[in-house]
């Protein structure tokens, strides 16, 4: 049985037409109709991963692509599970000559996805503190990744998985969406000096405390594989509070705010500003957490950083939701989600960006991005160093907060400066067996 290896590129593959990959598990070319799509051999074989939130959106949006085949759904929730699953059988009915369609695999597992030989590519949206691990294990699998922000919960698992891309050739895209609208213009002013010489970033974000509610220890619901959402995660007691969307508010599986939203924003910040950040070198921070007995991310903070080239970058709770480039010939404001521009001067968003100078990646969507680079071998506009990069930022500041002190960073071993106590932040021991 022929198989896709590590080292077969999916260009190659894509190329070889009648050397079409032979499995038990791939299409017949008579199992759906034509429809202008490919042939079942030349179509991207996706699974997707954690299918509860974002990613319903996700299997949609694969559902509309021709050139791709959902193989398999994954989530540790049987009812998520299921709904996913008739979503794309009922997709794939319709185009099939029988009316019928029972191609779609699930599971309960992403080991079992990653077992399979015949997917290509598998598309992450676990909760956040399952992100490095899965992607890391996805790239020594030898799938292409498309992983939802934070690329990891913790500054230690993204670079592991960032260091497992690379070593294993993979195609990374980080779900950093922003980076596909209309940010990228905000950011070629930057980089191609119509600010003047850029002196301080301010980035906003959102003030909410999170309703608990009772987190009474409860029986798990049938059907909800609770011991695998946890995965590496301590061992705590089932409550609904902690699972599903409510984990963004606890520690241990999530930063709040600051990776959800701030993961978009930041993101933004150091793209449009990446070739003047050499950092950072310092981080402060004040704020408040929120202090109930299950929810206790931050919810109020002030964080500044100090880079080498003496830039700032203040990451701050509350006001208009964005990004504020500030140089010695003014500022532009993006606002997000949406990427409404504001600037000053006004006629600083008049100007042409010229053929010469630094146009950042234009995409066809950032889903699309990822396939076509699939396809094509080459990077991502948000790749797994660029993705591991945002989130350490965002880490960096809860540490400064947990800590209530200035830090000092080395951002080129990745690892705190004379600081034993804060460099005990950058892992976590992992839940046995799941191992880095």
């Amino acid at each position: 049985m022929n198989r896709i290896t590590a080292g077969c590129t999916r260009r190659a593959f894509l190329k070889a037409g009648a050397a079409a990959v032979i499995s038990p598990y791939v299409i017949t070319s008579s199992a759906l109709g034509a429809g202008g799509r490919p042939a079942p051999s030349n179509r991207i074989q996706a699974a997707n991963v954690g299918v509860g939130g974002q990613d319903g959106g996700h299997v949609q949006g694969f559902l509309s692509e021709p050139d791709v085949q959902v193989m398999a759904i994954c989530d540790v929730d049987y009812g998520h599970l299921t709904e996913k699953r008739k979503w794309v059988e009922a997709a794939y009915a319709k185009q099939a000559p029988s009316g019928n369609y029972t191609g779609c695999d699930g599971y309960n597992d992403f080991r079992d996805v990653l077992a399979r030989p015949d997917i290509d590519a598998i598309l992450i949206a676990t909760p956040d503190h399952w992100h490095g691990l899965i992607s890391t294990m996805a790239a020594k699998a030898g799938k292409d990744i498309y992983c939802e922000k934070p690329m990891a919960a913790r500054i230690a698992d993204g670079r592991a998985a960032a260091n497992a891309v690379k070593r294993y050739g993979r195609v990374f895209q980080t779900g950093s969406q922003e980076r596909s609208g209309g940010a990228r213009y905000a950011c070629e002013l930057v980089r191609n000096g119509r600010l003047g010489r850029i002196h301080t970033i301010r980035t906003y974000l959102p003030t909410e405390f999170h309703n608990q509610g009772p987190a009474t220890a409860m029986r798990v619901p049938e059907g909800f594989n609770y011991d695998m959402w946890l995965g590496p995660a301590p061992w705590e007691p089932y409550t609904p509070q902690r699972c599903h969307g409510s984990f963004r508010w606890i520690l241990d599986y999530s930063d709040g705010e600051l990776t959800d939203r701030g993961a978009h924003v930041n993101d933004i910040a150091l793209w449009g500003a990446e070739p003047f950040l050499k950092g950072p070198i310092e981080i402060e921070a004040r704020g408040k957490f929120q202090n109930t007995s299950l929810y206790n991310v931050p919810i109020e903070y002030h964080v500044e950083y100090t880079y080498a080239s003496g830039i700032k970058i203040i990451t701050e709770s509350g006001g208009n939701r964005g990004i504020r480039f500030e140089g010695t010939e003014g500022w532009v404001f993006v606002e997000i989600h949406g990427a409404a521009l504001t600037a000053d001067p006004p006629g600083l968003l008049k100007s042409v960006i010229g053929p010469d100078e630094v146009h950042l990646k234009r995409t066809r969507g950032h889903r699309r991005d990822w396939l076509d680079a699939i396809k094509t071998r080459e990077a991502t506009v948000a790749p797994a160093e660029d993705g591991h990069r945002t989130a350490t930022f965002c880490h960096l500041a809860v540490a400064a907060l947990q800590l209530g002190r200035k830090i000092r960073w080395d951002p080129l071993k990745e690892q705190f400066i004379d600081d034993p106590e804060a460099d005990a932040i950058i892992a976590r021991a992992m839940r046995s067996p799941w191992h880095l």
